[in-house]
């Protein structure tokens, strides 16, 4: 990999995602306790929030996964390009950081649509 810093450069992005998936995690786990402390809260809601969770927990240990993969193809690189080799694995590491990345992403794309549908739920439940 002749570039040592493009993998550098997308750990940024990584970061905003990964700490607007902690926000969200943390607000989904107030809203879950406060659903258990509260009578009258059905189960059923509860498992799909739980299931949320679960599904948010995944996608920031993708992006965690994904950012050591493009930090370690960075170090590579750059290691081996000091040394005037030519070392491919760096790509392969990069490709699985982005691989990672993908995955992440679309359990956020998952969980979005499964908040819309969740939030339809109770709405219609309400009325």
């Amino acid at each position: 990999m002749e570039h040592w810093y493009i993998p550098a450069t997308i750990i940024p992005g990584i970061g905003l995602l990964i700490l607007s998936t902690s926000n969200l995690l943390v607000n989904l786990s107030s809203e879950i306790k406060g659903m258990i402390d509260q009578e009258g809260s059905t189960p059923i809601l509860i498992q799909r929030k739980l299931k949320q969770l679960k599904l948010l927990n995944s996608a920031m240990v993708f992006m965690y996964i994904a950012v050591a993969c493009f930090v370690i193809a960075a170090l590579v690189s750059g290691i081996y390009k000091s040394v005037e080799g030519n070392f491919d694995s760096a790509i392969y590491i990069t490709i699985s950081g982005i691989i990672s990345a993908l995955l992440g992403l679309l359990a956020l794309i998952v969980y979005s649509f499964k908040a819309v549908k969740i939030r339809q739920d109770q709405f219609n439940n309400k009325c």
